[in-house]
């Protein structure tokens, strides 16, 4: 084949496979990714609230416990399977704040449940988000590192 044909035969490769894509709708998808995190920052912004006013939490204690109850309620909702069709909805909108970290610890825990509680359960619960964690702390470390010597 020369150079010639070999270009028009991708390209025409290339157009008849673009013609199985379903065309994305990136206005539609951007701003279901808008409510739905939105949403679910408003949601955590009120308990930060009923905290604060029905509890007299404040500071640290307010943002740890407002964290912990967005975390549980992103890990019942893994189990119970909703979370699952909230992030097909939403995309991005769902996997940005912290339930969606809480997510991708608890889909896999629940999805190799069954090879152990071990081997299944305990090692596969960090396969998505280990790297997150690690990076993270590893990013944290050098940049206290760097405030500490500064």
């Amino acid at each position: 084949m020369t150079g010639k044909n070999r270009q028009n035969y991708n390209k025409n490769y290339i157009a008849y496979v673009h013609s199985f894509d379903p065309p994305t709708q990136h206005f539609k998808n951007c701003f279901r990714a808008f409510l739905v995190g939105g949403l679910i920052c408003c949601i955590g912004q009120c308990m930060r609230e009923i905290f604060e006013k029905a509890f007299g939490l404040y500071g640290d204690e307010l943002a740890s416990a407002v964290s912990i109850l967005l975390i549980f309620l992103g890990t019942l909702l893994t189990g119970l399977g909703v979370y699952d069709r909230i992030g097909r909805y939403a995309g991005a909108g769902s996997i940005v704040p912290i339930t969606g970290f809480a997510n991708s610890v608890a889909s896999p825990a629940i999805e190799f449940k069954t090879e152990g509680l071990v081997y299944g359960l305990a090692a596969k619960m960090f396969i998505v988000a280990g790297p997150i964690i690690v990076y993270g702390v590893l990013a944290g470390t050098i940049v206290g590192l760097i405030y500490l010597f500064l």
